[in-house]
Parts: C-alpha cells; structure tokens; sequence
C-alpha cells in the first residue's frame, strides 16, 4: 500500500452538516475501496487565492491515506461528479 494525500475544497454555502457528510462520504469512499485513512485535516473555510465559479471562500479538507494504486483514480472520479467539491488535488506521498 503507498501513501496519498488528497486536499479538497467544498463550496462555502453549505451548511455544517453537509460538510460532515461530505468528508464522510469520501473518507468511507476510501475505506470502502481497500484503503486506510490516516489522517482527517479539516482547515475550515478559508480565501481562495482566485475565484472559482464567483465565489472568494471554500470549506478546505486535507486527507492523508493509505492504499492501493487503483483508488486515487476512483476517488478523484468521485471528486468530479460531486457537485459540492469547487477543486480537488490528489498525490502520492515520497516513501
């Protein structure tokens, strides 16, 4: 299994509880999948350094798992398909 970091930005308008059951969703995504979450970073919301779609601020989530080489593939798959994720960045930690 190799080490990946995935950061996602959620749209701001959403209420706190959405937030909970978005990181839910893909944390379950990821262990669903063969995957182990390590580590569940939640920054909160913050200014985007430009805007996307007209909005100034999004709700930023850093996760960092462990897990095979086929699911970065089917959680930025997800990541796409979500109406709720404005940006989201997938990576392989160096060993």
């Amino acid at each position: 299994m190799r080490d990946y970091e995935a950061m996602y930005i959620l749209r701001p308008e959403m209420a706190e509880e959405e937030y909970a059951a978005a990181v839910e969703k893909f944390n379950a995504l990821i262990q669903a999948n063969g995957g182990e979450v390590v580590k569940t970073d939640i920054w909160g919301k913050r200014r985007l350094a430009y805007e996307i779609e007209k909005l100034r601020e999004g709700y930023y989530v850093l996760v960092t798992f462990k897990a095979g080489p086929e699911l970065p593939q089917e959680l930025e798959r997800n990541f796409r398909i979500a109406d709720s994720v404005l940006r989201y960045l997938v990576t392989r930690l160096p060993e």
